[in-house]
């Protein structure tokens, strides 16, 4: 890829006219022309196009006009909203994309705000804009070069003293080809910037350093709109885009000079800021999101919140090296390293070398930026970018010198070039060379240095993602305080393109009234639990509303080997005080002598001798296996459910033996709860007032969610997953999943239709009586704004047609009214009580369970409401966002949101509120677990955990060479799920 940004690069200066073509001044610079500014008469109709790397075919929409980008094979599709990525769009911006024939309206908020339980005041991380620009805005479209040269050369161009020479200090640019100014300069202007020359370089023969740069004023930005639009006297159209695209770019221009900017977030560049180091080479920074938004009240504010990021450790590549291929000592690395000889297994070839795991883990350090301080080196600011890693070491690594005198070229191996030229006697001469993207230049990885606020762009492991939780986790007190020193980074007052343009923001959080919902009671078998405001119960002495329906009577455990105090007859004394737990909180037990056997080192073939000894051992279908392991190994939890749910189609449980040996009763009444559930129990449901429940008329939940592969992974689809209530109470879920194409958000119509149908026919032949529902309440999880319109087009529609076809007979006369939510929590909204007000806060200063917030921080009209469900073992709670996009039931603020509330003390495996409602909780356990099912050969390796896509045999520690043939190609279908037991349609997930 480098070498395209340099073929890309290269044809940008070629195009460059010369005087010979150049239209205009032969001197190639054109001034702007002098005649007076046009009549305005409102925003300009003219389109903005950008690139964009969308496919007509892959999106599945006719396209708008398309053009052809010249670094690119394929047309693209311009889409309005891809203007900004970075802003914070509301869901009806993205209709002025016009994917769809029919704009998608989402409803409005209702008339009357929830008015059950109290009235309290609490802070929100946002803050109101309250004064910005008055003057007239003009918008330029830039071109620099052929248009697709890369952001670092446009930025440098952009930067040059030609083109600062053209225009003044309050231009703000966004980095690709939109530019604001007070400055009216009608027009177009061209000219040549020669970087060669500002620079003072010798420029290189046939490549001149040239870049043309065309400047063409396009539209005059009408910032009236926005109150417009904030008011409700306009909808969401261009003008709008255009003139909120501007403010984001105004909020952003200071920081994005003075720090590191990443998206959203802003981090600093100096030591002053606060570092830690996460070990594998990076650390972790502290920094500071921002984003502008439209909010409820008719007014703009930004949201400020903490936010945090992995950067490159500034060391030596040696260093580096050593800690990202995990190796103690650089003895123990330069032997990782080395080149290992590889017996063929299938083939019968010959044997051959490759090289290592550990060498191939070195691509990490690909692209990275470095300098050499080395003492002697004239060019010590200069950085180079890190190739590859040449397999030869420094004695082995040779190239033509050049000596200066007397011309005479000689072959030099790269120690003695270092030893000969500044008398640096290399220490681990050794090692791999480090390769730059400069042609002829190398290193020895011990004299150069990774320059520093580098992003790390790998997935952290279990040990660095540890550090960072406990970095990042802080009580709401520290948060308010780390967003206070954020606010110091971007430095609003200071800030002179603010100042230039007339904005000023409040530096106070917005206050804003919420309300305390009154919390439900949880009902047990026997006895009501009141949580009150801690949001906690216990288990203790307590029996679940509901036992198992069936009695256990044919089960086993399985002991698999591993360094953990336990062995055969501490499983068998483990699980004799198990089961008192068991029959202590109500479960039906039959056979309290269940079978305990030690198994084999493969997980599947324990599966398989378990399921076998079992059912002989009791002559009956195995009800559930319970298997100890050693550890968290992904891969080896994964093989055991593949197995259960695919193979035996058997309720399985999983447990560590390090909880086995210490046998708590605590941790045996949470797997009770599971075990429970699994076999066809409820552990408790909210004490209703009716004998209704939640609804008024028969009423079915349905949650979604799509859960996609590891950063960094590749040939994995995303996973779909839907639960379906499965009582009259939305206390039990089925739930069923699918493969959804690679990074696929939007669940497909043939997997709604696999998924949704038989949990639904089950649901009217049980709950409903032979009675379609007549509610539908569907919350969807881990979708954008951008998304809303796809999830109400496509899936909506597609779960109609599924209704229908289940029940054709009601098709003509009965339509189920829909309740479509988007549950969320990939927000930076955070809610702060009063410091002290214990009538609001827990003591770690949290809110109360039951914390609405419908005011100031939503939509501006639009029906949303971030509400915090749950009590916070640590740091901040984070507030649910759940976006209301369709209610044909026209359901009231109390009813709804009461229950949304109260159905989160039903998760079945928790004795506290969850902060997501269930049904999109389980939908994700449900999608987590569809990993396992993947119809891929062991050899694989893991599909699941920190140790996903490197490949097979954790168990004995070793990466055997594994035939293409078995390696996936692309997502196909999941093994199904053995339905000889009725696993499907049970809670097989939890």
């Amino acid at each position: 890829m480098a070498g395209a940004g340099k073929r890309r690069q290269a044809k940008a200066r070629d195009t460059v006219p010369g005087p010979t073509q150049q239209e205009g001044n032969p001197t190639t610079t054109q001034d702007f022309p002098a005649q007076g500014p046009p009549q305005y008469d409102g925003p300009s109709d003219a389109p903005i196009n950008l690139p964009v790397r969308t496919t007509a075919a892959a999106a599945g929409w006719a396209a708008p006009e398309s053009r052809t980008d010249p670094a690119r094979d394929e047309p693209l599709i311009t889409l309005a909203t891809d203007v900004n990525r970075k802003l914070e769009l509301p869901a009806a911006a993205y209709n002025l994309d016009n994917i769809y024939a029919i704009p998608t309206d989402l409803i409005r908020r209702p008339k009357d705000y929830n008015s059950t339980g109290k009235e309290i005041t609490v802070r929100v991380n946002s803050f109101n804009i309250q004064a910005w620009p008055q003057k007239r805005i003009h918008q330029y479209d830039i071109l620099i070069g052929s248009g697709v040269e890369k952001r670092a050369l446009v930025k440098k161009i952009w930067n040059s003293k030609t083109v600062q020479s053209k225009i003044s200090k309050s231009w703000l640019f966004d980095g690709n080809r939109i530019a604001w100014s007070l400055d009216n300069k009608p027009g177009e202007v061209v000219f040549t910037v020669d970087l060669d020359a500002e620079s003072g370089t010798i420029p290189r023969e046939g490549r001149e350093n040239k870049h043309r740069v065309i400047i063409k004023q396009t539209t005059q930005v009408n910032l009236e709109v926005i109150q417009a639009y904030l008011s409700g006297k306009i909808s969401f159209d261009k003008f709008v885009l255009e003139a909120i695209n501007f403010m984001d770019h105004l909020m952003r221009q200071w920081p994005s000079e003075q720090l590191i900017g990443i998206k959203r977030s802003f981090f600093g560049r100096g030591e002053d800021y606060e570092r830690v180091g996460l070990g594998g080479g990076c650390e972790v920074i502290g920094g500071v999101y921002q984003s502008i938004r439209a909010c409820h009240g008719g007014r703009l504010g930004v949201n400020i919140d903490v936010s945090n990021c992995a950067f490159w450790t500034e060391m030596t590549v040696l260093l580096a090296a050593q800690q990202v291929v995990k190796s103690p000592t650089v003895g123990d690395m330069q032997y990782k390293l080395r080149l290992q000889l590889v017996q063929p297994h299938h083939d019968g070839g010959q044997p051959k070398y490759v090289t290592s795991e550990a060498f191939n883990q070195l691509r990490r350090l690909r692209k990275l930026r470095i300098f050499a301080p080395h003492r002697g080196n004239e060019n010590v600011d200069k950085q180079w970018i890190i190739d590859h890693f040449d397999q030869r070491n420094s004695r082995e690594y040779t190239f033509p010198c050049k000596n200066k005198e007397t011309g005479e070229v000689t072959e030099t191996s790269l120690y003695d070039y270092f030893y000969k030229k500044y008398s640096i006697a290399l220490r681990h001469p050794l090692l791999p060379v480090v390769v730059t993207t400069k042609k002829g230049v190398a290193f020895p990885m011990e004299i150069v240095w990774v320059v520093k606020n580098q992003r790390f762009p790998f997935k952290l492991d279990e040990n660095q993602t540890a550090t960072m939780i406990k970095f990042a986790v802080t009580r709401p007190e520290q948060r308010i305080k780390t967003i206070e020193r954020g606010l110091s980074m971007l430095k609003w007052k200071e800030d002179p393109y603010l100042a230039n343009y007339g904005m000023k923001i409040d530096p106070n959080m917005v206050q804003t009234k919420a309300r305390l919902l009154p919390n439900p009671s949880v009902q047990f078998s026997g006895g009501v639990v009141n949580p009150g405001t801690t949001g906690r119960w216990d288990l203790k002495g307590r029996k679940f509303l509901l036992p198992n329906p069936v009695p256990l009577r044919s089960w086993g455990v399985i002991l698999y080997p591993g360094k953990y105090q336990t062995n055969k007859a501490g499983a068998e004394n483990f699980m004799r005080e198990f089961i008192k737990v068991l029959l202590g909180h109500g479960m039906s037990i039959e056979n309290k002598t269940p079978l305990v056997m030690e198994g084999p080192l493969d997980p599947a073939q324990g599966v398989t001798h378990l399921w076998q000894a079992v059912g002989a051992a009791f002559n009956l279908r195995p009800q559930l296996l319970i298997f100890l392991v050693a550890d968290k190994a992904a891969y080896h939890y994964s093989r055991i459910k593949k197995s259960c749910d695919c193979r035996y189609g058997v309720m399985s449980q999983v447990m560590q033996g390090s909880h086995v040996a210490r046998g708590q009763a605590q941790y045996m009444s949470n797997v009770a709860m599971k075990i429970n559930a699994k076999l066809g129990g409820t552990t408790s449901r909210v004490a209703l007032k009716s004998l209704s429940g939640h609804f008024q008329v028969p009423s079915i939940v349905i949650g979604a969610d799509v859960s996609h592969p590891s950063i960094g992974v590749v040939n994995q689809p995303s996973m779909a997953a839907m639960s379906v209530s499965m009582d009259k109470y939305a206390a039990r879920y089925a739930a069923a999943c699918s493969s959804n194409g690679e990074r696929v958000e939007i669940i497909s119509q043939e997997n709604i239709k696999k998924m949704l149908m038989p949990m639904l026919k089950r649901w009217i032949e049980t709950v409903g009586g032979g009675s379609p529902p007549q509610h539908v309440y569907y919350f969807r999880d881990g979708v954008s704004e951008g998304q809303y319109q796809h999830v109400l087009q496509l899936e909506v529609a597609q779960m109609r047609a599924a209704f229908a076809s289940v029940l054709p007979q009601w098709k003509a006369s009965f339509q189920p009214k829909f309740i479509v939510t988007i549950a969320s929590k990939r927000h930076h909204i955070r809610i702060f009580p009063k410091a002290g007000d214990r009538a609001a806060a827990d003591r770690n200063g949290n809110p109360f369970p039951g914390t609405l917030v419908e005011r100031d921080v939503t939509h501006p009209f639009e029906y949303d409401f971030y509400l915090n469900s749950h009590s916070a073992i640590q740091g901040t709670a984070r507030p649910v966002h759940y976006h209301v996009l369709l209610d044909e039931a026209g359901l009231k603020p109390n009813n709804f949101q009461n229950m949304v509330y109260e159905q989160c003390y039903q998760y079945m495996r928790s004795t506290t509120p969850v902060s997501l409602h269930p049904a999109v909780y389980y939908a994700h356990l449900a999608s987590n677990r569809a990993r396992c099912h993947e119809d891929v050969h062991q050899a694989v390796g893991p599909r699941t955990g920190i140790d996903a896509g490197k490949g097979p045999n954790r168990i004995q520690g070793r990466k055997p060479p594994m035939p293409s043939s078995l390696l996936p190609t692309e997502a196909g279908p999941l093994l199904p799920i053995n339905t000889s037991g009725g696993l499907q349609l049970d809670m097989w997930y939890i």
